[in-house]
C-alpha cells in the first residue's frame, strides 16, 4: 500500500515538473497598463523590462525590491542608461528584502502606501509561479497582480529547485501555516 502511494506521489511530481518546465508563462501584452510595476532583483532583463514599462507610460511607478543597501538610484540610472529624472520621479528602491517571500512583503507595504489597485510583476519566467504566489498571499484580494515574465533559458537545476520551492511554499500556504 505504501509503495502505491509513493508511486502515485512520484508520478504526480514528475508530471507536475514536466508541466512546470514546458508551460513557463509568456510576457504580458505590450499595451497592458497597470498602476505600478514591481521588479525583484535577480536574473538579467528584469529591471530593463520594468524600466521599459515605466518609460512607455504603462505604469506610474516602479519598485525594485531586494536591492543591496549600498546601491543608490543614480548608480542604477547610470548602469541602465536611464536619465536620473526617471528614477527621481518614478522608481523606488527597496532595500529590505532578501528572498522571494520578503520581496512580496516589501512590495505589499509599498503597494498599500501608494494605494495601487493593479501591479505588474516582472520577474524571470521560471520564477514567476512562486513570486506571484508569494505576492498574492502578501496583498489583499482587492489588488490585482498581473504576471509579466522575462523569458530566460534556465538550467535544469534551476528549474528543479524552483519547482520544489514552489511546491513546498504552496503546501505551507495551503495548510495555513503562512510562514
Amino acid at each position: 500500500m505504501i509503495w502505491r502511494l509513493f508511486s502515485v506521489v512520484l508520478i504526480a511530481w514528475v508530471l507536475g515538473f514536466a508541466l512546470f518546465t514546458v508551460a513557463l508563462p509568456r510576457p504580458a501584452p505590450d499595451g497592458l497598463v497597470t498602476d505600478a510595476v514591481v521588479v525583484p532583483t535577480g536574473a538579467p532583463g528584469r529591471i530593463d523590462r520594468g524600466l521599459a514599462v515605466v518609460r512607455a507610460g504603462k505604469a506610474k511607478r516602479m519598485l525594485v525590491t531586494g536591492v543591496d543597501p549600498d546601491v543608490r538610484p543614480g548608480e542604477l540610472a547610470a548602469a541602465y542608461k536611464v536619465p536620473a529624472r526617471v528614477f527621481a520621479c518614478c522608481v523606488d528602491l527597496g532595500h529590505e528584502a532578501v528572498d522571494t517571500r520578503s520581496n512580496a512583503d516589501e512590495t505589499a507595504n509599498w503597494v498599500r502606501t501608494h494605494g495601487y489597485g493593479t501591479v505588474r510583476l516582472v520577474t524571470s519566467d521560471w520564477h514567476m509561479a512562486r513570486a506571484a504566489l508569494e505576492l498574492r498571499h502578501a496583498l489583499d484580494d482587492r489588488v490585482e497582480v498581473i504576471a509579466d515574465p522575462v523569458p530566460g533559458t534556465p538550467r535544469f537545476g534551476i528549474l528543479f529547485d524552483e519547482y520544489n520551492k514552489y511546491l513546498v511554499r504552496r503546501v505551507v500556504l495551503w495548510l495555513g501555516l503562512g510562514i
